[in-house]
């Protein structure tokens, strides 16, 4: 299994935002003294992400445009038009409308508050 994490400058903020514009349930969260994220997990489906609090000096900008960036999350859903639409309720950036891809898909992107980009869709890896 592959478990990605994410780095947020205010991970508290940015749990609570993914369960509302994205669907994620909270599986694990675990503070630090202060009121950071120490450690947490989040569920979509079988699916986990863990996220934490960036250090103080955290410095990364993420790029405008999501085919600059060095990594970026892909979830594979059953109704991504469901989807979708939550996220853009939510107020979540689309940075890609849904699309019927060529190779039988249905996907959409969107960046979340700090500039991660999510692709969603129906195709799933063999």
């Amino acid at each position: 299994m592959i478990y990605p994490t994410l780095r947020y400058r205010d991970a508290v903020k940015a749990i609570d935002w993914l369960t509302e514009a994205f669907g994620f349930e909270k599986s694990a969260v675990n503070l630090t003294p202060d009121g950071k994220i120490a450690h947490a997990e989040l569920r979509l489906g079988d699916g986990i992400v863990m996220v934490n609090s960036a250090p103080d000096d955290y410095s990364y900008t993420p790029s405008a445009d999501f085919k600059y960036v060095p990594c970026s999350l892909y979830i594979a859903l059953s109704d991504v038009d469901g989807h979708h639409d939550r996220a853009k309720a939510a107020g979540a950036e689309i940075t890609m409308e849904l699309t019927d891809m060529d190779y039988g898909s249905r996907e959409y992107s969107a960046r979340d508050l700090e500039g991660n980009h999510w692709h969603f869709g129906t195709y799933r890896p063999a």
